[in-house]
C-alpha cells in the first residue's frame, strides 16, 4: 500500500514540474471565453423561471428516481421524453442517459465484440477510448478527419467495422466531414457512430439532422450539459439498438436513473432553443467577429470553438494569466490532453459575448502570438 502512496504523489509532483497539475477551483467571476454554455441558457432566467414554475407545479419532480430504470427508476416523464427526442431529431428511438461521458461508455462498450474493430478519428473525446477497453474490440485511430487514411484502415479489415467520430471536435473546433464518412461507412458495411456534442443547438439538433443523414448513422449521441445549459445525454437510434443497449449496457442497466427534473429540463431547453432561434444567429455574428480579428487557428470558420495554438507552456500560461487580470476567462489545455507541441488557448464564444469583449481579448492575445 505505501508503495502505491509513493508511486502516486510520484506523478502528482511529475506534473507539478511540468506546470500541468490538475486541480479543482471555485468558478470565478468574469468574461466568459471558456465555458460551453454557447447559447447562454445556463444563465437565462426567462428558461430558470420556466423551469421553476414546472417545480411549483409538481413538487415531485425534485424526488429521487429510488432506483435502475430497470427497477423503480422508470417513469412516463422520462418515457415521454425519449419519445419526443426521436421525433425531433427523426430517429426511430432515443435513450437518455445521466451523461454524455455515460452514454458513449454504454454505446461502445456494448456494441462492439472482441471480433469487431472499432475505428476512432485520432481526437475523438476521451469517453470512446474508455468504452474500447471495455468492450474487448480492437480498436484503430485514423488520422485527424484524413478520409484516404480512413479507407485504407477500412480495406484491410476483415471483421465488422464501427467508426467512430465528432461532428464538431472540441479541441481543435474543426468539423468532420461527415457526408463523406457516411459514404465510406455505407461503402464497407460499417456502423457509423456521431457525437454531436458540440454541434447540439449551435446547428439546430446537430449536422446528421442538417445534412439528413438519420439513415446512414447507427447512432448519435446528443449531450445537454452545452448548448441546451442542461445536463445529461440521449443515444439516437434504431428500435433494436435501443433495445439493446437496454438488454446489455451496463452502463444503462446498473446505474441509479436520474430525477425526472434531468429530464423535464431536457425537455423544456428543447421547447426554449425551437422559440429562440436567433440566440443561434447572434453566435454566428460574434463568431465572425472573431474571424475577422485574423489570429491563427486551426478551427472552422463557423464553430464556437477557436483554438489558438502556442506550444510554449510557459508563454500560454503567462497569455493565461493576462487574460484573467484583464477578466477575461479562458481556458488553457496542455499535453496530455492534446499532443505535446499542440498546447492551445481554447477559446469558446457564446450568443451573449460582445463585440468590445470580442476585440479586448483578440487584442491581448496578439501581443503574445
Amino acid at each position: 500500500m505505501l508503495s502505491n502512496v509513493f508511486r502516486f504523489q510520484e506523478s502528482l509532483d511529475k506534473r507539478k514540474e511540468e506546470g500541468i497539475i490538475r486541480s479543482l477551483k471555485p468558478r470565478r467571476e468574469g468574461i466568459d471565453f471558456y465555458s460551453n454554455d454557447y447559447l447562454g441558457l445556463a444563465r437565462s432566467n426567462e428558461l430558470q423561471n420556466r423551469l421553476l414554475q414546472k417545480i411549483t407545479d409538481n413538487p415531485q419532480l425534485l424526488s429521487g428516481s429510488t432506483g435502475s430504470r430497470l427497477i423503480s427508476g422508470n417513469s412516463s416523464i422520462v418515457t415521454s421524453v425519449e419519445n419526443g427526442i426521436a421525433q425531433k431529431h427523426q430517429f426511430e428511438s432515443a435513450l437518455l442517459f445521466p451523461s454524455g461521458y455515460n452514454a458513449n461508455l454504454a454505446l461502445f462498450s456494448t456494441l462492439p465484440s472482441r471480433h469487431d474493430v472499432v475505428i476512432v478519428d485520432e481526437q475523438i473525446h476521451r469517453s470512446v477510448h474508455d468504452a474500447c477497453q471495455l468492450s474487448n474490440a480492437k480498436k484503430l485511430k485514423f488520422k485527424h478527419n484524413d478520409l484516404e487514411d480512413l479507407e485504407n484502415i477500412l480495406k484491410r479489415q476483415q471483421e465488422q467495422c464501427y467508426i467512430a467520430i465528432e461532428s464538431l471536435y472540441s479541441m481543435e473546433g474543426d468539423f468532420a466531414p461527415i457526408q463523406e464518412i457516411a459514404v465510406l461507412a455505407d461503402q464497407y458495411k460499417a456502423y457509423l457512430i456521431v457525437d454531436e456534442a458540440h454541434a447540439f443547438g449551435v446547428f439546430g439538433y446537430g449536422l446528421v439532422e442538417k445534412y439528413q443523414l438519420q439513415n446512414q448513422v447507427s447512432a448519435a449521441v446528443v449531450t445537454y450539459g452545452k448548448a441546451l445549459g442542461a445536463h445529461g445525454a440521449a443515444i439516437l437510434c434504431n428500435e433494436t439498438i435501443q433495445s439493446y443497449l437496454i438488454n446489455f449496457a451496463s452502463p444503462f442497466i446498473y446505474t441509479t436513473s436520474a430525477q425526472d427534473f434531468q429530464w423535464m429540463s431536457i425537455k423544456t431547453g428543447y421547447e426554449f432553443l425551437d422559440q429562440h432561434q436567433e440566440l443561434s444567429k447572434k453566435l454566428q455574428d460574434n463568431i465572425r467577429v472573431f474571424r475577422r480579428r485574423n489570429l491563427q487557428s486551426p478551427s472552422s470558420e463557423t464553430s464556437p470553438i477557436q483554438a489558438i495554438v502556442i506550444p510554449d507552456n510557459q508563454k500560454l500560461k503567462a497569455l493565461q494569466n493576462t487574460l484573467l487580470e484583464e477578466g477575461f476567462l479562458t481556458y488553457a489545455i496542455y499535453s496530455p490532453t492534446v499532443k505535446p507541441g499542440s498546447e492551445r488557448l481554447r477559446i469558446c464564444l457564446h450568443s451573449f459575448n460582445t463585440e468590445e469583449e470580442i476585440v479586448r481579448l483578440t487584442g491581448i492575445i496578439k501581443e503574445f502570438v
